[in-house]
């Protein structure tokens, strides 16, 4: 089965608190699920890392503690009390433990194992991912498989296997499922679950609760927008076909799909779209202000250069500094833990934004210019997604940083009036020239190199769409490019990939530097 991609849920988001999508995110809406699958106030909860995967690594450094506390709180992921939230825990009686073990039977770097109570006695044992980009699985629970991602309404029935196929049909009479209800059959026992586009009405779920040999009912509710309809398209190829038929740009093909994925008007679809340029645009501005705190390593140094630019005290300035500048803005607040928006990561988070508010501030975009610019970017996004991965963890800084320099040089490239080829030729190159790039951040913290390379890629992005347009033909398309990414990905050693093993994080002058907090 072909990946459903969402823009909103998987490319241009989650909005979040920094500094990671994968580990701060993604732990936040795993915690969120364990909730609500206890269905009770949590009591205890035993959260285990994979011996040598990333989240050992890093989980301290990048905030995943403040993420699973957060979500086992039901707290929104904006929440204020983000910062306080394992101390909140503790006040609330909710112990949360965190240990680092070898996990059997997952070999995924992001691999997770979580033992929960309630106060109320009921007990979880929960496999889990995080996927990238923010994305989750949980794939396991009290040891039957089962597929949970935070986008649908989750019910799950255990129960005795003759009960099976009738508590089926109740889960599904009213036809609101995004499939058919699945069937794993066990020692005269089964496991029945679906996905929902809504909860199970009241009546149906009496009739389940009074089955006979109903065990457990685990019930989840969404945590990102559901995913009704089906993809318009699922490739860079089958992009152009569409957009070429329709005679539409790039970003209103994109619109086009996500409206149609996420079953929403186009016009709420716009307005979304907007919240997040918006919250992006928030990012740059408290950035630039200069008013920073909480970064573990560097000095905030976007609004100097900023300021110089505009002196004319560099040596060459100009658009692209400034659009670089904007990029380190978004990533001090980004690594202050304050709230942006994942584009299409957090380590990633101030590319886009760069380019997005140097677009309208310096080329004038308009509100309907400025969405199909970002839906632009989401398009290029949405193809990495379905072919490869954001996850760093995986497959290296080339499809998180290197993605966000893609997904906005086809964004620029939007924004001047090009075509839907111009657009996705200008994102291959960019990551022709990203290509095999680690992910080697210092000290396990999404500070050094994250925030220059986000910098570099925001200008980078408009000598790409320039490159294009100005008449560059490049003969390797948008899905070869991204197969080779990943290809290239998956052969760097695990010290390449978001473990701080290897690269910048094991010079002299990198272990030596000194934490601010």
């Amino acid at each position: 089965m072909r990946k459903k991609v969402s823009i909103f849920n998987e490319v241009l988001g989650p909005v979040m608190h920094g500094p990671s999508s994968s580990h701060t995110a993604a732990s936040y809406f795993i915690g969120r699920l364990i909730r609500n699958l206890l269905d009770d106030e949590p009591e205890t909860v035993n959260i285990a890392f994979a011996e040598g995967g990333s989240y050992a690594a890093v989980y301290s450094q990048q905030g995943s503690d403040l993420g699973f506390a957060t979500g086992l709180m039901g707290w929104l992921i904006t929440d204020e009390r983000f910062f306080d939230s394992l101390e909140q825990a503790r006040d609330f009686g909710l112990s949360i433990t965190f240990t680092v073990r070898a996990l059997e039977g997952d070999d995924h770097p992001n691999a997770i194992e979580i033992r929960g109570a309630s106060k109320g006695g009921r007990e979880i044992h929960v496999n889990a991912r995080s996927i990238g980009g923010g994305a989750v699985e949980l794939w396991r629970l009290n040891g039957w498989e089962v597929h949970i991602t935070g986008d649908a309404y989750d019910f799950i029935v255990d129960a005795e296997g003759h009960e099976a196929r009738k508590i089926a049909k109740i889960l599904a009479h009213d036809g609101e499922v995004l499939r058919e209800p699945s069937i794993e059959e066990r020692d005269g026992s089964a496991l029945v679950a679906v996905q929902r586009l809504r909860p199970l009405d009241e009546a149906a779920l009496n009739k389940i609760n009074s089955a006979k040999g109903v065990r457990s009912i685990w019930k989840t509710r969404p945590t990102r927008f559901p995913k009704p309809g089906e993809p318009l398209f699922h490739s860079g190829a089958g992009l152009v076909e569409y957009a070429e038929k329709e005679g539409c740009s790039l970003g209103d093909a994109a619109l086009d799909y996500e409206s149609a994925l996420l079953d929403i008007p186009r016009g709420e679809a716009i307005d979304e779209m907007w919240r997040r340029y918006e919250i992006m645009a928030r990012a740059v501005e408290q950035g630039l202000e200069g008013e920073i705190r909480g970064m573990q390593l560097l000095e905030p140094s976007a609004q100097k250069i900023y300021e110089r630019e505009e002196r004319g005290d560099l040596a060459i300035g100009g658009l692209h500094t400034r659009a670089a500048a904007r990029a380190l803005a978004a990533m001090h607040v980004n690594s202050s833990m304050g709230v942006v928006c994942a584009a299409p990561t957090g380590g990633a988070a101030g590319t886009i934004p760069g380019v997005i508010t140097t677009l309208v501030e310096e080329k004038g975009l308009e509100k309907i210019q400025t969405v199909k610019a970002l839906f632009a970017a989401g398009a290029v996004g949405l193809v990495l997604a379905t072919r490869g991965t954001f996850a760093a963890e995986v497959a290296g800084c080339q499809v998180e940083i290197g993605a966000a320099g893609a997904m906005s040089s086809a964004a620029v490239v939007e924004a001047a009036g090009g075509s839907v080829r111009q657009a996705l030729d200008a994102a291959a190159i960019s990551f022709q020239n990203t290509m095999g790039s680690p992910c080697d951040l210092v000290q396990g913290i999404v500070e050094i190199p994250c925030h220059t390379r986000n910098a570099v890629a925001a200008s980078s992005a408009f000598v790409c769409a320039d490159l294009i347009l100005g008449g560059y033909i490049n003969p390797v398309p948008l899905d070869e490019t991204i197969d080779a990414v990943m290809k290239v990905g998956r052969m760097l050693p695990r010290e390449l990939r978001c473990t701080s093993l290897g690269g910048l994080a094991t010079t002299p002058s990198a272990l030596a530097l000194k934490r601010k907090r």
